[in-house]
């Protein structure tokens, strides 16, 4: 079973594949995540219940139109994704996380997600392709 939101596997450019989704994300990590600390704090202190309450706030930026997920991923997210917009790239069942997986794959090109809890901390996803 995948341990991981992203893979080293995933391809950003070209054909996804049989089975394949392409998917971006904005991870908020918590002081409970797996590994709290990113590329942004090395000491995540944050609560759970504060991570998705910053998370709900930058989804409701992105409904709302006034910013992307990209564009928030890029200074927000505690994915190394973020200098890539997010973009995860495409990946197929059993490279994500079960419950980020199982979301990605319900979701039509273009939507978004709400908020999704994995062992890396809460996300918004939004497929891509």
């Amino acid at each position: 079973m995948a341990q991981h939101h992203s893979s080293a596997n995933t391809r950003i450019d070209g054909a996804g594949g049989e089975g394949k989704i392409r998917a971006a994300h904005l991870l908020v990590k918590h002081k409970d995540s797996r590994r709290p600390s990113s590329w942004r704090e090395t000491n995540i202190t944050r609560s759970k219940e504060e991570a998705i309450e910053m998370l709900k706030g930058y989804e409701e930026q992105i409904r709302s139109g006034q910013t992307t997920l990209g564009d928030l991923a890029v200074s927000e997210s505690d994915c190394s994704s973020a200098r890539k917009r997010g973009d995860l790239g495409f990946f197929g069942k059993g490279q994500m996380q079960k419950e980020f997986e199982d979301t990605a794959f319900t979701l039509q090109p273009g939507e978004m997600s709400g908020v999704v809890e994995t062992a890396s901390g809460v996300h918004l996803i939004q497929r891509i392709q």
